[in-house]
């Protein structure tokens, strides 16, 4: 019981301190960050990362291992 008292109560403080990081995106003296500028860019690098992700994702697929009966196995009639 405790344990779902503790979970409940990070759970509830998770929610109250949720909208103070949106208030910390604040512009100070006019100069975008280097994250806004990236942001309002046109070109998303990130696209090319997802691309590369996704083609690693495949190739992982390949170490998977066979099945046992992969070998050559000959005709029943012989």
């Amino acid at each position: 019981m405790r344990t779902h008292r503790r979970t409940c109560a990070l759970f509830a403080a998770m929610l109250f301190l949720a909208p103070a990081s949106a208030a910390a995106q604040q512009e100070r003296g006019g100069i975008p960050t280097e994250t806004q500028e990236r942001q309002r860019a046109k070109f998303d690098p990130a696209i090319l990362w997802n691309a590369l992700g996704l083609i690693g994702l495949f190739g992982v697929l390949g170490l998977r291992k066979g099945h046992d009966e992969d070998s050559y196995h000959p005709a029943a009639l012989e």
